[in-house]
């Protein structure tokens, strides 16, 4: 069997805990997740093509490391 790779700071319960979250969340809590992402002025959303997302990922993660 393979082992699973995890990013930094993440471990397998980590991802069974947020995996749970979302699984038993409400529409109406889902949505309200939404719009206050929308609404965090730390944030900005872009609409990019698909095929540039790899690339885009790529460059956050090097800023953030």
């Amino acid at each position: 069997m393979k082992q699973s790779k995890f990013p930094k700071g993440w471990d397998e319960k980590r991802v069974r805990d947020v995996l749970e979250l979302y699984e038993s969340q409400t529409d109406d809590e889902a949505v309200a997740e939404d719009e206050a992402a929308f609404e965090n002025p730390a944030q900005t959303f872009i609409k990019v093509p698909n095929e540039l997302l790899p690339r885009i990922r790529e460059m956050i993660a090097k800023k953030a490391s």
